[in-house]
Parts: C-alpha cells; structure tokens; sequence
C-alpha cells in the first residue's frame, strides 16, 4: 500500500488558535441569542427558533472541534450518513406520533 492512501502516514491540518477562539465567540453569541430568545413571547415559534440555534451550535461544534471541516469526503460523508439517518428515526416517530388519535380511545 502506498504511503499516499495510508490514513496513518497522510498529513493532518493543524487548527490555529484563532479559529477556535472564533467558533468559541460564536457558540457564545448564539448560546446569549438562545437566552434573549427564551424571554421573548414568540408563541408556538419559541421552540422551533431555540432547535435551529441549536442546530447551528451543534454544527459548529462536529465541523470545528471535531475536525469535520478539515477531513476526507468520505468521512463528510458518513457523518451525514449518521445525521440522514437520526433525521429518518425522528421523522418516523413523529408521525406515529401525531397519527395517534389522543383521547378517542
């Protein structure tokens, strides 16, 4: 095998500091939003505005911290794999979910 396609001889990205310090401003920008957020009366929106927040900080985190960003496609791509497939579970549970007749029974 050549030194080329051996995962343990490729070249890593070295992440800087002020990349880090970057995505820590913005986790803590967006963790702040969340808050001010949460005092405001949004009705049924509240919810579904903190989940995207969230989702935002958490793909901050799996692309930064995790090293995502700077990896191989296939490795993008079993992480969105992984993310199709939690969606799918989700998906298929809400709609039991909510095809349930509450209350009739």
């Amino acid at each position: 095998m050549s030194e080329k396609n051996d995962p343990e001889h490729q070249e890593q990205h070295i992440v800087g500091p002020k990349v880090y310090l970057l995505v820590f401003l913005a986790l803590m920008v967006l963790t702040a939003t969340t808050t001010g957020v949460a005092f405001i009366d949004l009705g049924v929106f509240n919810p579904i505005i903190a989940l995207a927040i969230a989702c935002v900080k958490a793909s901050l985190v799996v692309l930064f911290f995790m090293h995502i960003h700077y990896s191989s496609r296939l490795l993008k791509m079993t992480v969105l794999a992984g993310l199709f497939t939690f969606l799918l579970l989700i998906t298929l549970t809400m709609t039991d979910y909510i095809s349930r007749a509450w209350g009739m029974w």
